[in-house]
Protein backbone atom coordinates (compact mmCIF):
# COMPACT_ATOMS: atom_id res chain seq x y z
CA UNK A 1 0.00 0.00 0.00
CA UNK A 2 1.05 3.90 -0.98
CA UNK A 3 1.75 5.89 2.10
CA UNK A 4 -1.51 8.08 0.77
CA UNK A 5 -3.71 5.02 0.93
CA UNK A 6 -1.87 3.80 4.61
CA UNK A 7 -3.01 7.69 5.35
CA UNK A 8 -6.41 7.19 4.46
CA UNK A 9 -6.60 4.09 6.21
CA UNK A 10 -5.34 5.48 9.79
CA UNK A 11 -7.99 8.29 9.66
CA UNK A 12 -11.12 6.31 8.31
CA UNK A 13 -9.80 3.81 11.57
CA UNK A 14 -9.81 6.99 13.67
CA UNK A 15 -12.93 8.24 12.83
CA UNK A 16 -14.44 4.81 13.19
CA UNK A 17 -12.82 4.49 16.68
CA UNK A 18 -14.32 7.49 17.88
CA UNK A 19 -17.67 5.93 15.95
CA UNK A 20 -17.61 3.25 18.47
CA UNK A 21 -16.14 4.98 21.67
CA UNK A 22 -19.38 7.43 21.52
CA UNK A 23 -21.99 4.33 21.04
CA UNK A 24 -20.11 2.60 23.81
CA UNK A 25 -20.17 5.89 26.57
CA UNK A 26 -23.76 6.94 25.13
CA UNK A 27 -25.11 3.35 25.94
CA UNK A 28 -22.89 3.02 29.48
CA UNK A 29 -23.48 6.33 31.00
CA UNK A 30 -26.90 7.59 32.91
CA UNK A 31 -29.04 5.90 35.33
CA UNK A 32 -27.27 2.01 36.22
CA UNK A 33 -28.45 -0.50 34.22
CA UNK A 34 -30.95 -2.48 36.66
CA UNK A 35 -32.19 -5.95 35.94
CA UNK A 36 -35.76 -6.62 37.65
CA UNK A 37 -34.35 -9.47 39.17
CA UNK A 38 -31.90 -7.80 41.23
CA UNK A 39 -33.40 -8.16 44.34
CA UNK A 40 -31.15 -4.95 45.56
CA UNK A 41 -33.19 -3.24 43.77
CA UNK A 42 -36.48 -4.91 44.01
CA UNK A 43 -38.16 -1.56 44.82
CA UNK A 44 -37.46 -0.35 41.07
CA UNK A 45 -39.02 -3.58 39.61
CA UNK A 46 -42.98 -2.82 38.64
CA UNK A 47 -45.94 -4.28 39.34
CA UNK A 48 -46.29 -5.24 35.83
CA UNK A 49 -44.12 -8.25 34.64
CA UNK A 50 -44.63 -7.19 30.76
CA UNK A 51 -42.37 -4.10 31.84
CA UNK A 52 -40.15 -6.16 33.85
CA UNK A 53 -39.71 -8.17 30.66
CA UNK A 54 -39.71 -4.77 28.97
CA UNK A 55 -36.76 -3.27 30.78
CA UNK A 56 -34.90 -6.78 30.92
CA UNK A 57 -35.07 -7.29 26.99
CA UNK A 58 -34.15 -3.60 26.86
CA UNK A 59 -30.95 -4.01 29.34
CA UNK A 60 -30.15 -7.23 27.41
CA UNK A 61 -29.99 -5.71 23.97
CA UNK A 62 -28.03 -2.95 25.40
CA UNK A 63 -25.65 -4.97 27.02
CA UNK A 64 -25.38 -6.82 23.63
CA UNK A 65 -25.23 -3.45 21.56
CA UNK A 66 -21.90 -2.50 23.82
CA UNK A 67 -20.26 -5.66 23.73
CA UNK A 68 -20.29 -5.30 19.68
CA UNK A 69 -19.33 -1.85 19.98
CA UNK A 70 -16.32 -3.42 21.69
CA UNK A 71 -15.21 -5.93 19.75
CA UNK A 72 -15.41 -3.81 16.82
CA UNK A 73 -13.45 -1.42 19.03
CA UNK A 74 -10.48 -4.08 19.60
CA UNK A 75 -10.34 -4.78 15.78
CA UNK A 76 -9.93 -1.19 14.98
CA UNK A 77 -7.30 -1.05 17.28
CA UNK A 78 -5.62 -4.30 15.84
CA UNK A 79 -5.78 -2.58 12.97
CA UNK A 80 -3.85 0.69 13.78
CA UNK A 81 -1.26 -1.77 14.93
CA UNK A 82 -0.65 -3.40 11.47
CA UNK A 83 -0.21 0.00 10.07
CA UNK A 84 2.26 0.66 12.55
CA UNK A 85 3.72 -2.50 12.17
CA UNK A 86 3.50 -2.23 8.22
CA UNK A 87 1.61 -5.17 7.51
CA UNK A 88 -1.77 -3.77 7.18
CA UNK A 89 -3.39 -4.96 4.16
CA UNK A 90 -1.83 -8.33 4.94
CA UNK A 91 -3.99 -11.24 5.45
CA UNK A 92 -2.80 -12.63 8.94
CA UNK A 93 -3.67 -16.12 7.80
CA UNK A 94 -1.46 -16.85 4.65
CA UNK A 95 -0.05 -13.21 4.45
CA UNK A 96 -1.17 -12.51 0.99
CA UNK A 97 -2.37 -8.60 0.00
CA UNK A 98 -6.24 -8.05 1.32
CA UNK A 99 -8.08 -6.75 -2.06
CA UNK A 100 -8.41 -3.02 -1.54
CA UNK A 101 -12.35 -3.02 -2.35
CA UNK A 102 -12.53 -5.88 0.73
CA UNK A 103 -10.34 -2.85 3.09
CA UNK A 104 -12.54 -0.23 1.74
CA UNK A 105 -15.97 -1.75 2.83
CA UNK A 106 -14.40 -3.50 6.45
CA UNK A 107 -11.09 -1.36 7.05
CA UNK A 108 -10.28 -3.64 10.16
CA UNK A 109 -10.50 -6.78 7.89
CA UNK A 110 -7.73 -8.85 9.28
CA UNK A 111 -8.37 -11.96 6.80
CA UNK A 112 -8.26 -12.15 2.82
CA UNK A 113 -12.05 -13.06 1.99
CA UNK A 114 -10.58 -16.97 1.05
CA UNK A 115 -9.10 -17.16 4.98
CA UNK A 116 -12.13 -15.33 6.01
CA UNK A 117 -14.76 -18.14 4.63
CA UNK A 118 -12.62 -20.55 6.14
CA UNK A 119 -12.64 -18.54 9.48
CA UNK A 120 -16.14 -18.62 9.33
CA UNK A 121 -16.76 -22.38 7.79
CA UNK A 122 -14.64 -23.64 10.95
CA UNK A 123 -16.12 -21.42 13.27
CA UNK A 124 -20.07 -23.41 11.94
CA UNK A 125 -18.63 -26.83 12.33
CA UNK A 126 -17.34 -26.15 16.16
CA UNK A 127 -20.89 -24.62 16.88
Amino acid sequence: MTPDELQHARERLEAMRAEQQAIIADMTTGEEQVMPSDPQHAGNVSDDSADDADAMYAAELNQGLVMNAQDILDQIDLALRRIDAGTYGLCAICGKPIDARRLEVLPYAQYCLDDQRKQEEAAERGA
